[in-house]
């Protein structure tokens, strides 16, 4: 199917726009983002209740429903999920902290990731999306791989592991899943590409041009989706952003993309984010993309 067909009009003049910069494997937000003030920094119960617009095999703490597909269109298809983060990085900062090698230069192992400013965290919503993602594409026949559940490993894991599970797993397409942490006003979602590296340990040459395939696929199917804008402070309005920093992708020899779903510190995008509805909304988007590239290729 052409790829016209695909993304909404206002999004196929788009163009991909170089940012290179600091800041942890978070894919952009200031590294080791601490939890709003007046919060603990530790992840509080997840809401138990099921979402009102979820089929009936997701639920709202994301927990893995009975079943699924063993045939479908992505029967034979490998997909791994990335949830940014893990709600045990607040207790294990020695070992988030330690430097590993992603080709470029070192970085932290991993951060805590942000936050609301009530205290939902990152972690939280990723591994929620993460999981609602898993059953939309299960139920493709595809298989499906994380690279933590929360729980296991309790940390983690470092940022060139993530990279290493999609690899290992010979996925044909590979996700990280994040929330961004900007200033008020600051809204909408960016989906972060491979830049072209070969460097040490890195070499995402092979991956560049079908991980902007993958993720100009994403971007129009969550922008339809969700209704959420394309990210008015990175970017420039197109959604879209190259980096070069990021050992998630750096180390990556799959099709692999991050996409940051919203800004957690503005109170719209923060809105939507704590919505167990939206969240279903995004992991539906993110799986369209998904199937999309992979029926394609």
């Amino acid at each position: 199917m052409a790829l016209a067909a695909l993304v909404p009009g206002a999004l196929l003049g788009w163009v991909v726009y170089e940012a290179v910069g600091g800041g942890g494997d978070d894919g952009g937000r200031t590294a080791s983002a601490a939890p709003a003030s007046g919060t603990s920094g530790a992840p509080s119960p997840s809401t138990r209740s099921a979402s009102p617009s979820a089929p009936p095999s997701a639920t709202d703490d994301g927990k893995r429903p009975s079943g699924g597909s063993a045939s479908g269109p992505l029967k034979g298809k490998v997909v791994v999920i990335d949830p940014g983060h893990n709600p045990g990085n607040f207790q294990h900062s020695a070992e988030i902290n330690r430097k590993v090698d992603i080709g470029t230069n070192w970085k932290e192992c991993d951060t805590t990731g942000t936050s609301t400013n009530d205290g939902y965290t990152e972690a939280r919503f990723t591994l929620d999306v993460a999981h609602r993602l898993r059953t939309l594409l299960e139920q493709q026949g595809a298989t499906v791989k994380l690279t933590h559940d929360g729980d296991s490993p309790a940390w983690g894991p470092c940022v060139d592991e993530r990279a290493r599970i999609g690899n290992q797993a010979h996925a044909d397409a590979a996700i990280s899943i994040h929330a961004d942490g900007s200033a008020e006003g600051n809204r909408g979602f960016h989906v972060i590409l491979p830049g072209s590296v070969h460097a040490g340990a890195a070499d995402t040459r092979p991956i560049v041009g079908p991980s902007r395939d993958l993720g100009t696929r994403i971007a129009g199917n969550f922008v339809r989706d969700t209704g959420e804008p394309p990210s008015n402070y990175v970017g420039d309005g197109t959604g879209l952003v190259t980096r070069t920093d990021l050992g998630g992708l750096n180390l990556s020899t799959v099709p692999k993309v991050f996409i940051e779903c919203g800004n957690m510190r503005d109170s719209k995008d923060a809105a939507l984010l704590t919505s167990g509805a939206w969240r279903q909304r995004a992991a539906q988007g993110i799986s369209e993309g998904i199937v999309s590239f992979l029926r394609a290729s």
